[in-house]
């Protein structure tokens, strides 16, 4: 019997999360049903959390993307984060460790939207420092 890695199917989902489980099969020489049941192992235990799609900002007009690292006292922390969960220009909010303690992705028309945001988070209280990165290039 041929072991399926956990890692090499997350892989190849994560890569194209529809490419079709006989497709996958066939890579494994195993059975289609082998797989959906793997799948639905690693859903039900939380392992694949869910299936979603990958998004080219600038093809819906968005010319900068920008990942920014943000900073609060440490008691405004939770109601800075419930404040950003909020704001709709916030694709993807992270708690982090190292240079910020919160990282966020942001996807904005150009340089002036994107200023504008930092000031708009500035003002957050509890927010004590705002460091934007513009993204160049996605490699990986």
């Amino acid at each position: 019997m041929v072991r399926i890695s956990d890692l090499d199917l997350i892989r190849i989902l994560k890569e194209d999360a529809r490419t079709p489980f006989t497709r996958i099969a066939e890579k494994f020489c195993v059975s289609e049903t082998a797989i959906r049941k793997r799948v639905k192992k690693l859903l039900n235990k939380g392992v694949i959390k869910r299936f979603t799609i990958e998004v080219d900002p600038k093809k819906l007009g968005f010319e900068v993307t920008a990942l920014i690292g943000v900073d609060t006292e440490p008691e405004a922390f939770i109601s800075v984060i419930e404040k950003m969960r909020e704001i709709e220009k916030v694709i993807s909010l992270y708690t982090s460790t190292g240079d910020h303690m919160l990282l966020l992705e942001g996807w904005f028309k150009n340089t002036e939207e994107l200023v504008k945001f930092v000031e708009e988070l500035q003002k957050i209280k509890g927010v004590t420092k705002v460091c934007p990165a513009i993204i160049l290039e996605k490699i990986k």
